[in-house]
């Protein structure tokens, strides 16, 4: 038996709350097969010790079903997470780098499924916390970061385009973030042509997410907001080794179909130790000339699934055309028209949310 057939049936190891296996993280060293024993190194990065324990069991039990085995010898090597005091207070499964001191708050706008209209949550969030900021005298202290490696939405979104310029040569150059609206922006939809798809495995993800947050010039940052791929992947397990999370807000429709998945994105958060600060509710309702609502999606799902996940329900965003539209011309809503009640409610998340990260951090300092 080859070292890439005892790969191929790791492949049912999945890590503890992510959807990817082992051989697919990268995790296994190698794996040999001698004389009915079946040796397989792992290499693991992590403070809790429940971990190597859960795999080493799960490793043996797929391994010893394979016929003809009659041993195995699990090595596990386990270094320990080095978290920056200075970082966010959410702990991490994992980590291999450290974040810039200058980045105060770190939130990933998250969802489990695709079509929920998470990046156009996360824009106009975003923005919305610029505008809170900036009129507590703090402008310029926002960032997004664009992790969907595949498909980077977040440029047109806030119509930019062009490449970054970088600043400095060799190992110390820096890229200095595009900025629009007040919030300090980094995208893959930056560095790559339009025609040109993104065909990547999970180190070359790990590794972009990584220059993402260590070698780009974010500068003085209140909030960093990271707008995530959906599902539980290898874009979310680079996040959480590379940038301590002060937390994660979830972001679903009304209806069973998303809210069960969010629900499973939630649990992937709580497992690595990174706090749900909350649900927000996306296309929540449609409001027709006579003031009547009527709930396209169903209803209560995602009050529903916050209180399942023990955290709060931040807000219900309402199905207006204006949203779209503004993804669409690159002028977000609560740019375009501030007043509106859809910016409205984008705004007082965004308040929410400051509260919600000043008070846990407090609370961490307390602790």
């Amino acid at each position: 038996m080859t070292s890439d057939a005892i790969k191929e049936h790791l492949k049912q190891v999945k890590y503890p709350g992510f959807s990817r296996d082992i051989v697919s993280f990268g995790l296994v060293r190698s794996a040999a097969f001698v004389d009915g024993t079946i040796k397989v190194s792992l290499a693991l990065t992590t403070n809790d010790p429940k971990i190597p324990l859960h795999l080493k069991s799960e490793v043996d039990k797929c391994l010893r079903v394979i016929p003809g085995v009659k041993e195995t010898i699990i090595d596990i090597a386990v270094s320990p997470l080095k978290t920056p005091a200075t970082t966010g207070a959410g702990g991490n499964l994992a980590g291999t780098g450290t974040a810039p001191k200058t980045i105060k708050h770190a939130v990933a706008i998250a969802s489990g499924k695709g079509g929920v209209g998470k990046s156009t949550f996360a824009v106009n969030l975003t923005c919305a916390l610029a505008q809170v900021l900036t009129a507590q005298g703090r402008p310029n202290r926002v960032g997004l970061m664009d992790c969907d490696i595949y498909g980077p939405s977040v440029p047109l979104m806030m119509g930019l385009q062009g490449r970054p310029e970088v600043e400095g040569e060799g190992p110390d150059s820096r890229i200095i973030p595009m900025e629009r609206y007040g919030v300090k922006v980094m995208s893959m939809g930056f560095l790559v042509d339009d025609n040109t798809p993104v065909v990547w495995r999970g180190p070359m993800i790990m590794k972009t997410i990584q220059q993402f947050v260590q070698n780009v010039k974010w500068g003085e940052l209140d909030v960093l907001i990271v707008d995530l791929p959906p599902g539980t992947g290898d874009a979310q397990l680079s996040l959480v080794q590379t940038l301590p999370l002060d937390g994660a807000v979830l972001v679903t429709t009304p209806q069973p179909a998303a809210t069960q998945v969010a629900r499973k994105g939630g649990l992937m958060f709580q497992k690595v130790n990174v706090p749900l600060l909350g649900v927000a509710e996306n296309m929540s309702y449609f409001t027709d000339p006579s003031g009547e609502k009527h709930r396209l999606f169903g209803e209560g799902g995602g009050i529903l699934i916050a209180e399942k996940l023990g955290t709060t329900l931040l807000g219900q965003v309402p199905l207006v055309p204006a949203i779209r539209e503004g993804g669409d011309s690159g002028v977000p809503v609560v740019v375009s028209a501030p007043d509106s009640p859809a910016a409205m409610i984008f705004r007082q998340m965004s308040e929410d949310l400051l509260a919600r990260l000043i008070s846990s951090k407090v609370g961490a300092a307390r602790a």
